[in-house]
């Protein structure tokens, strides 16, 4: 177990049944979006207008903490290193989910706010670098901005579809009592 310490304003103690937890949320991630690259197409999830459903898991930060911020930060990256655009998309679209997820995290008591927000690190880190990789042709709503700041806002606007649309629908789902109480009686922790 590692060393517990104070994280968001709780007690934290990381141990193995976590770092599982974490496994199997960095496999979700990689697993969706092979899915969605297969079933749509890469550029749904690679392209200058992305809708990576797999970000909706960043959701479930606000329910199940730190295992879940490693898990989408880990699946991101090993997502973005097998369809490799390049060392910039591998590191700041990793440190994109970790800031998204961290996010949710700390604002967990305000689930809504916490997945509005959590859309906005993802926009602006990775709509920030993926100029270096796409020429922006964006529709004629974007035409008047610059096209970083038109790429920032397509991200912005599919990371709000995917984190706060499906993201919070997800969470308040699995947060109902006739679902979480069998997991939480199988050891589950959650940081409600």
């Amino acid at each position: 177990m590692i060393n517990p310490g104070k994280v968001g304003g709780i007690c934290v103690k990381f141990d193995s049944r976590d770092l599982a937890l974490m496994g199997v949320f960095g496999a979700l991630y990689v697993i969706i979006n092979v899915v969605q690259s297969f079933s749509v197409g890469n550029p749904t999830i690679y392209g200058p207008v992305q809708l990576r459903v797999a970000d909706c898991l960043i959701a479930l930060a606000a329910l199940f903490g730190l295992p879940v911020v490693g898990g989408v930060t880990l699946g991101c990256f090993v997502s973005n290193f097998v369809y490799f655009l390049g060392v910039q998309d591998v590191l700041f679209g990793s440190l994109a989910n970790l800031a998204a997820a961290t996010v949710v995290f700390l604002l967990r008591k305000h689930r809504l706010t916490a997945c509005f927000l959590g859309a906005f690190p993802i926009g602006l880190i990775v709509g920030a670098y993926l100029p270096l990789f796409f020429q922006f042709s964006a529709p004629e709503v974007f035409g008047f901005l610059p096209p970083v700041a038109g790429m920032m806002a397509s991200i912005i606007i599919s990371s709000f579809i995917t984190v706060t649309v499906l993201g919070y629908l997800l969470l308040s789902a699995l947060s109902r009592p006739s679902v979480l109480e069998p997991l939480k009686s199988h050891g589950l922790k959650t940081v409600e």
